[in-house]
């Protein structure tokens, strides 16, 4: 297992990465099952652009695990000079590889770049129906500080 820098042309695996990874523990999959399809977009195609969203904004600060020539998970982050807290917005590893200690490993190397960076506070947050970060979060240190509910209403 291989922890590198995110190259550009990590771009789809990580996009696949984040849809098998995601299922189920998705805002926008949420909003999918209780109102149908929205624009004519799916869940998918819009956690996808938040994948596509962390690699635009901080490209240097996503991380990839490679095991042999195959990308198997990846942690994104975002930083703030003026505050001085830096955020994971998304970590993934595909589910066969779960297990095996490599989300511990990608959160160790994200810290460590927040750190590099300047930031004082790392944050990351999750879903309540997400019982493996649930779980993994609080493992690695983080403490929890909020619960927020989110709300969607249509507009017909």
């Amino acid at each position: 297992m291989t922890i590198r820098s995110y190259r550009s042309e990590d771009r789809d695996a990580l996009v696949e990465i984040t849809l098998v990874c995601f299922e189920g523990v998705s805002i926008d999959q949420n909003i999918e099952r209780k109102f149908g399809v929205v624009g004519g977009k799916d869940w998918r195609f819009r956690k996808a652009r938040h994948i596509i969203w962390d690699i635009e904004a901080n490209p240097r600060g996503i991380f990839v695990v490679e095991e042999g020539d195959k990308s198997v998970g990846y942690i994104t982050t975002r930083i703030d000079p003026e505050t001085k807290i830096g955020w994971i917005p998304n970590i993934a590893v595909l589910p066969e590889y779960q297990g095996r200690g490599i989300g511990k490993a990608l959160m160790e190397r994200a810290l460590n770049y927040l750190r590099e960076q300047g930031m004082e506070m790392a944050k990351i947050e999750t879903l309540e129906q997400n019982e493996i970060a649930k779980r993994f979060y609080p493992k690695i240190g983080f403490v929890e500080v909020a619960r927020q509910i989110h709300y969607v209403m249509p507009l017909e």
